[in-house]
């Protein structure tokens, strides 16, 4: 079976069955699934964070043998009727036992491989321990395992951009001051103390949840596109809404309070340089530009805010670009008075909308519709 960052079941053949009354190392599965976890051919496996395995029950397995060995047997009478000289009616009750004994021989596949085997690692020190889970549920078999390891937390498909983080924190994952993409994608699916991963989307959507928190500082991470060694800085370094990632991305998940720190030196940099060029327009495409001296002196009253207690403030936002506008205040004003000790952050967002053509019924429906799912305390249509 080859490497793959997938997560897969490997379903073993009726020559490894799995007995509760044997001890876990002992079975002839979980020796066979200790193989397959460790080598592909001649090779050592890689991605071994990406398996499980499904077992049959030995007490199961002759019946579902004796089932199988009927099957055959009717099948065979049934291919051989014209030698036997069969009448009709012999010939169909032949195929209606062959089609009881493969009923029989459906119900008894899911019966017998009832055993899901699970490798887990509690720490990068500790041996491979096996979890035999036994499957009562109805469906498939790779539903069934597929549901159960989701239960109990054996399979991930949705991951939580602040849990990465901890995970990041923990073992650690961080390769000093930042990790590639790729590296991580590599890391969860080889090391089995890692949480297992139903497919690389689910990290990738990670990575996006966490640049897109609020509080990014505390709880998350970074990105940026490239490290460069010689200047010693990251390139495109940023945090809020990004688009999709793929498997083959090549850039970094950085430190939060790195990230911030480049950020604030070139923010502070940027201010302190001879003065920066602004435009502001100037009737329709036309532009002026002026030079802003930078400016040293105190803001007027400043001494006063030093002990201040309340903070207020509304913007007005472009319809067009709420998630830019409100990512940077997010960022600028928010993650400040969010970060202060015991502050209590309330935020309230309010929408008014001049329609003077009318809002078509669908619209009408699917805006209200949407307010309530959300939770609007106060939300509504006027005529006038």
């Amino acid at each position: 079976m080859q490497d793959a960052l997938e997560t897969r079941l490997v379903v073993l053949s009726p020559d490894h069955p799995y007995s509760s009354r044997e001890g876990t190392d002992e079975s002839r599965a979980v020796v066979a699934a200790t193989s397959i976890l460790e080598s592909r051919g001649n090779t050592p496996r890689l991605f071994r964070n990406t398996l499980a395995f499904l077992a049959p029950d030995e007490t199961r397995l002759q019946e579902l043998q004796q089932g199988i060995s009927l099957y055959l047997a009717w099948s065979s009478i049934l291919r051989d009727k014209e030698a036997l000289d069969l009448p009709p009616h012999q010939v169909r009750q032949a195929e209606q036992q062959q089609s009881a004994a493969s009923g029989a021989v459906d119900a008894r596949i899911g019966e017998t491989y009832q055993w899901l085997l699970a490798p887990t690692q509690s720490t990068p020190q500790s041996e491979v321990e096996w979890r035999a889970i036994r499957l009562t549920a109805q469906g498939g078999l790779a539903e069934r395992a597929a549901r159960r390891m989701r239960n109990d937390e054996l399979l991930i498909a949705t991951f939580a951009g602040t849990r990465l983080r901890m995970e990041l924190d923990r073992v650690p994952l961080w390769r000093e001051e930042h990790v590639e993409v790729r590296q991580l994608l590599d890391d969860f699916a080889r090391y089995l103390y890692l949480p297992r991963l139903k497919e690389p989307s689910v990290l990738l959507d990670a990575i996006r949840d966490g640049l897109g928190l609020m509080t990014w500082a505390q709880d998350s991470f970074a990105y940026a596109d490239s490290y460069d060694e010689g200047a010693g800085r990251y390139r495109g370094v940023h945090h809020g809404p990004r688009g999709p990632l793929t498997d083959s991305d090549p850039g970094l998940v950085v430190r939060p309070e790195v990230a911030r720190k480049q950020l604030d030196a070139e923010a502070v940099a940027a201010t302190e340089s001879e003065g920066a060029e602004t435009t502001y327009p100037q009737g329709d495409g036309e532009y002026v530009e002026f030079r802003e001296e930078p400016t040293t002196e105190p803001l007027p009253g400043i001494e006063d805010l030093v002990q201040a207690k309340r903070y207020h403030g509304s913007v007005r936002l472009d319809p067009t670009r709420v998630g830019r506008d409100a990512g940077k205040i997010a960022d600028e004003v928010i993650a400040h008075l969010a970060g202060l000790t015991g502050a209590d952050v309330r935020l309230t967002l309010e929408i008014e909308a001049d329609i003077p053509n009318g809002a078509p019924e669908q619209v009408v429906r699917v805006v209200t519709e949407n307010s309530k799912t959300l939770k609007f305390e106060d939300t509504g249509f006027e005529s006038e």
